[in-house]
């Protein structure tokens, strides 16, 4: 996980990622992206869906999901401070206890890209700063 220095989601806990750059597929995007911003070298990266932002009725944005494993015997110790936060391991009971009022809005799509063998959009609607609705479909 990656505690933001810049917004969106300063200060907040989130998984590390980024723009897309010219002439770049997700895939390549999220194994260059991982590599800036922790080191590590992605064999692969497996495609979860997409996640999809509105707020106050326009739509804002979008990003790709991706999850990654890394061998048992990878050593990568945290925290570390980076340019862009602090990168440190987290247990998923963790990241998604209710009380945790420190995370980005993983914990309504997190368990879908782990338990879930399916692919999934994923779309909030803000208003007024504020989650208030979350959709959720499988990909066809």
């Amino acid at each position: 996980m990656l505690n933001r220095e810049k917004a969106q989601w300063m200060g907040c806990w989130n998984g590390v990622g980024g723009k897309i750059e010219v002439g770049e597929t997700p895939l390549q995007s999220i194994i260059r992206e991982v590599r800036e911003e922790t080191g590590i070298e992605l064999a692969h990266a497996e495609f979860k869906g997409t996640v999809t932002w509105s707020v106050d009725d326009s739509y804002v944005g979008g990003m790709y999901a991706f999850i990654a494993e890394l061998p048992e015997t990878f050593d990568f110790f945290t925290p570390v401070k980076t340019v862009e936060g602090i990168l440190d391991w987290k247990h998923m009971d963790w990241i998604l206890h209710p009380e945790n009022v420190g995370m980005a809005n993983l914990k309504y799509f997190l368990r879908h890209l782990f338990d879930d063998p399916n692919t999934y959009d994923h779309c909030f609607i803000y208003r007024n700063g504020r989650v208030c609705d979350f959709i959720s479909k499988p990909r066809k």
